[in-house]
């Protein structure tokens, strides 16, 4: 893997300095050897990421993920419905869908939202592209965060008992039943199905990746040094709970964010600040709250982001006190 990005930082250096012809040393260097560097070492790492991941879940199905979870209580059922969330095939678009589902199946309310929180906030993409521009300890900083947020902020809705706050027609809803034991596949079937989640993740997220970086590179070839330290840096204790409010109504694609993130830490903000921003847009995003609204009430949507919210604010403080 090392050799992998030595190989794709030389190809970057050949093209900026080499084939483009732009003198070292020059803000536009900066800029063109990271798009370009960036840009295959997270394509690379996206394409690798995904194929496993994708495998994985063909031996994951929604039946599968309510007989584990249908009516469990207790801490470690949220862990499950966490770490579940992680490698699930469901974004926020099905979230309607998968909540009445869980509520049917019986699944507690809590533990439902325990998966609902890490679904959106970790997932391979993301994992893939942070690990490309961050390191894979700011990597798994960012997944062990994502699962802490989907246990703790499941429990404590689960614990203030806040089934009242759902619709009521929730309740009434018979999704089905799908099939319990779904056809067996072969290990080749099981490939080609990872292939194809590959092509089509990538192929909905390049561009959004490509903006990024491109934007990422503009920021590291000709911001000043140490702007943000001055103005969002540690000694600002305000910093992260303002990173967390510009970020909870914003909506962007994360694969975009991660490169952009990637450049500002890089100019002085804080890696704590950032992971911060990155979850606030990415856990509580303002499409996945109106699809929540058909089935949740105001006063438990509110609760929902406060709760995500102040959480993803004290881990902005404690990793800047870590790191």
């Amino acid at each position: 893997m090392v050799d992998i990005f030595y190989l794709l930082q030389w190809i970057a250096d050949k093209l900026t300095y080499g084939v483009f012809g732009i003198a070292p040393e020059t803000h536009l260097a900066a800029s063109v050897n990271f798009i370009i560097y960036d840009v295959m070492k997270i394509f690379v790492l996206l394409s690798m990421m995904i194929f496993v991941i994708s495998y994985i879940r063909t031996y994951i199905t929604p039946e599968k993920t309510r007989r584990a979870l249908g009516g469990k209580k207790g801490l470690r059922y949220h862990f499950l419905a966490s770490l579940i969330g992680t490698v699930s095939p469901f974004c926020s678009c099905s979230s309607v869908l998968l909540f009445i589902g869980f509520v049917e199946a019986g699944v507690p309310l809590g533990v439902t939202f325990s998966f609902l929180i890490t679904s959106p906030l970790v997932n391979e993409a993301a994992v893939a592209v942070l690990w490309a521009t961050l390191g894979f300890k700011a990597t798994i900083i960012y997944v062990v965060s994502g699962i802490v947020l989907g246990v703790l902020g499941g429990y404590l809705i689960g614990f203030l008992k806040l089934e009242r706050y759902v619709e009521d027609f929730v309740y009434k809803i018979k999704v089905g039943q799908q099939n319990t034991e779904p056809e067996k596949i072969r290990i080749k079937e099981r490939a080609g199905n990872a292939f194809e989640g590959v092509k089509d993740i990538v192929g909905k997220v390049w561009i959004y990746v490509i903006i990024g970086v491109s934007i990422g590179g503009v920021f590291h070839g000709y911001a000043p040094e140490g702007i943000l330290e001055k103005y969002a840096g540690e000694d600002n204790l305000l910093a992260v709970p303002i990173a967390v409010l510009i970020g909870v109504p914003l909506y962007s694609n994360v694969m975009g964010m991660i490169p952009i993130v990637e450049s500002l830490i890089g100019k002085g903000l804080p890696i704590g600040t950032s992971l911060a921003f990155l979850m606030s847009v990415t856990a509580v995003s303002l499409p996945e709250m109106i699809i929540l609204k058909k089935v949740l009430k105001k006063e438990l949507i509110a609760i929902f982001v406060s709760i995500v919210a102040v959480s993803i604010i004290f881990t902005g403080y404690l990793f800047n006190l870590l790191l």
